[in-house]
């Protein structure tokens, strides 16, 4: 009778913990991020390696990567949706419903990896945030560099001045802000889909592309191209976006943890693209690719006259191009 009421005991007191454990389970904070990129790189290996370990036990940090969860420009929706909660968008997504992030992918305005971080710890980056919290319904954790764009060209034709992109089907991401930027370079952008850029450069249906050297090894391009045409026009940047209800909810140590751990994971991200960048001009032409410097004076010239010439510069908050200049 005794170890009949042990067993008994013991198998109530194993379904308690059961229950317990399911309930702490259920009780965690559920962060499903959802991106375009690959898992090896740089920004998600810290996001796991870094951000995941650092926001504590109470978060489930619960990444999908290539795009395998939501298509590339649907993440912001997914997000207001409920549908995910956190991504890691560049300025041009948010510009498709807060104009004013436009400024931030315009040719030639954030200058490199040091000027990112400035803006964002200026003025100019509490602005951004406020518009991102009432408009967007998401907070700005933090920006991210991931090297600075440039052009990637089937062929062998030689680019020194936006002229000589003329004609040239540069691939762009899809959206207003991004197809202006190729036609700022003077070239004739389309749409591809990041996921499916190289099969489209492989098969001509694009004559190149432009992205952040790293990347361009991360996916491979150097195998379907040729050249790189080092035009720096575009700083690669990514913001790491959790939905405002879910951030709204948490306790301000919490949101101050969260906060760190996303600056913590960025600033070795950041470190690891300066590194690449430094090293894969080498690599590439070892691959055969021919990488060279064309007249950037010329390409700036014509990127701003173009962007001030255009109604897309309407929506820059007024006076935040002249604080951005001066930092």
């Amino acid at each position: 009778m005794i170890h009949k009421r042990l067993r008994t005991f013991a198998s109530a007191a194993l379904a308690v913990a059961m229950l317990t454990g399911a309930a702490q389970a259920q009780d965690k904070i559920e962060l499903i991020f959802s991106d375009v990129n690959p898992q090896q790189a740089p920004r998600n290996v810290a996001l796991v390696d870094i951000f995941a370990k650092e926001i504590g036990e109470e978060f489930d940090f619960k990444p999908y990567y290539g795009a395998t969860l939501m298509k590339q420009g649907t993440e912001l929706t997914g997000i207001q949706r409920g549908n995910i909660q956190m991504a890691s968008l560049p300025p041009s997504d948010l510009a498709q419903q807060a104009p004013e992030f436009d400024i931030l992918g315009a040719a030639y305005v954030i200058r490199d990896q040091a000027h990112l971080k400035a803006v964002f710890d200026s003025e100019v980056g509490e602005q951004l945030r406020q518009i991102a919290r009432d408009k967007l319904g998401v907070e700005i954790l933090t920006p991210l560099y991931y090297g600075t764009r440039q052009v990637n060209l089937r062929g062998d034709k030689e680019i020194n001045t936006p002229a000589d992109m003329s004609g040239v089907k540069l691939r762009m991401p899809g959206g207003e802000s991004w197809q202006f930027l190729g036609k700022s370079l003077g070239a004739n952008p389309v749409p591809v889909p990041y996921a499916e850029l190289y099969t489209a450069l492989q098969s001509g249906v694009v004559d190149g592309q432009d992205n952040p050297l790293p990347n361009d090894k991360e996916m491979k391009f150097y195998e379907v191209t040729d050249q790189i045409v080092l035009t720096g026009h575009n700083v690669g940047i990514g913001l790491i976006l959790v939905s405002s209800q879910v951030f709204d909810a948490l306790t301000p140590e919490q949101q101050e943890r969260m906060r760190a751990a996303a600056k913590k994971a960025v600033a070795w991200s950041d470190e690891q693209y300066l590194n690449q960048e430094a090293e894969l001009i080498e690599f590439f032409e070892g691959e055969g690719l021919k990488v060279y410097t064309p007249d950037v004076a010329a390409f700036q010239s014509h990127a701003q006259e173009q962007y001030l010439n255009s109604p897309l510069s309407k929506s820059w908050p007024e006076g935040m191009l002249d604080v951005i200049n001066g930092l």
